[in-house]
């Protein structure tokens, strides 16, 4: 345990820039500039997260070292087995805060602290897929608020008979990149198909993206001229403005081909300033991977939507099991995993390296399909 305590409380720069920051905060002139002072606010607030909760689990550790040193003081006193038994009591407390923060600790990817982008495209399989592409959002969508993170739609795009082709949430919160990259790949689904009037089963697949929201302080000069703009109207459920205007915003970098459309708001220019922003994210992802000579790593783990490339099978029928063919962690509790329950899957895969843990899926597939 020593090298992850000492891992973990390795934040004296975080402190020091926690410092600078409410240096600044304390200043009489901090809120003439409205759009400065919240980014320095966010920044503080996003290290006081890192920070407070390894200070205070340090503290906690000092208390249970002073009460070993007592009972070791007290010897065979009978008061001694009181103080053994709140020992014992408090390390069990600790134990989850300790599995929290060594967690917390795999989280050092430069973008991991932002809020995330996340989309899920339907694959080949028509009504089945897009189907399929609709239970991912819900579940994702749960998942992130049993995380405590907020969410909001950007866009979505409607399957032509049931569910959805395409659909981008922003996921906002800290840590929300680091720990929703996990889920980037191909999902492969296995049941009976409800659409299916003679009841067999069928095997569906889509694929999730995940990209970081890259703040404002990053150095990415987009040429308004190598942007395309198309406006229309929104799609689904608004109402009368919906059918009326031309709400939804469509942006297309015309030199990397990189497409982003954003309707969530009734404002187009609302609209317009979002999509910009996810372009400008995925402009970003696009050149790390450029200069890693690394580009399939912009597409994550996905390739192509299809047999051979997704990184978990969730099982319906014949038997019931979710398995994540990366790190092997799997469940019988199908249920369970659809309303949200993916923390297991999430944590195996930080802990397993992040994307050097993925295995041959071939190797994983379950035998008896």
């Amino acid at each position: 345990m020593q090298g992850i305590y000492g891992g973990i409380f390795d934040g004296d720069a975080k402190k020091e820039r926690i410092d600078v920051l409410e240096t600044q905060m304390s200043e009489g002139s901090f809120w003439d500039d409205q759009a400065a002072a919240q980014t320095v606010i966010t920044e503080a607030n996003r290290l006081k997260n890192v920070v407070n909760p390894s200070s205070a689990f340090r503290k906690e550790m000092d208390d249970l070292k002073a009460m070993l040193e007592l009972v070791d003081e007290i010897g065979e006193d009978p008061e001694g087995e009181a103080y053994q038994q709140e020992i014992i009591d408090t390390l069990r407390l600790l134990q989850p805060k300790l599995d929290e923060l060594e967690l917390a600790s795999f989280l050092s990817g430069p973008h991991d602290s932002c809020n995330a982008f996340l989309t899920v495209n339907s694959g080949a399989g028509g009504t089945e897929s897009c189907d399929w592409a609709d239970m991912l959002l819900r579940m994702y969508t749960r998942w992130a608020e049993q995380a405590g993170f907020k969410t909001e739609v950007l866009d979505i795009q409607p399957g032509e008979e049931t569910g959805v082709s395409s659909a981008t949430i922003r996921i906002e919160g800290t840590n929300a990149f680091g720990y929703a990259k996990a889920e980037r790949g191909v999902h492969r689904l296995v049941r009976i198909s409800p659409f299916d009037s003679n009841a067999r089963r069928h095997t569906s697949f889509s694929s999730v993206d995940v990209i970081a929201e890259i703040e404002d302080d990053i150095d990415i000069e987009i040429d308004e001229a190598d942007i395309r703009t198309d406006v229309y109207r929104a799609s689904g459920k608004g109402g009368q403005h919906v059918n009326r205007t031309e709400s939804a915003v469509r942006l297309t970098h015309l030199s990397s081909g990189i497409v982003v459309t954003c309707q969530n708001e009734r404002s187009q220019i609302k609209n317009k300033a979002t999509a910009m922003k996810t372009l400008k994210s995925r402009l970003y992802e696009k050149l790390e991977d450029e200069k890693r000579s690394e580009m399939e790593k912009f597409y994550g783990e996905k390739g192509e939507i299809a047999w051979g490339n997704q990184i978990r099978s969730y099982v319906f029928q014949p038997y019931q099991m979710v398995k994540d063919l990366r790190t092997g962690v799997e469940t019988g509790n199908v249920q369970a995993v659809m309303d949200g329950a993916l923390d297991p899957f999430v944590h195996a895969w930080l802990r397993a390296g992040g994307p050097t843990s993925r295995k041959a899926a071939a190797d994983r597939e379950f035998a008896d399909e």
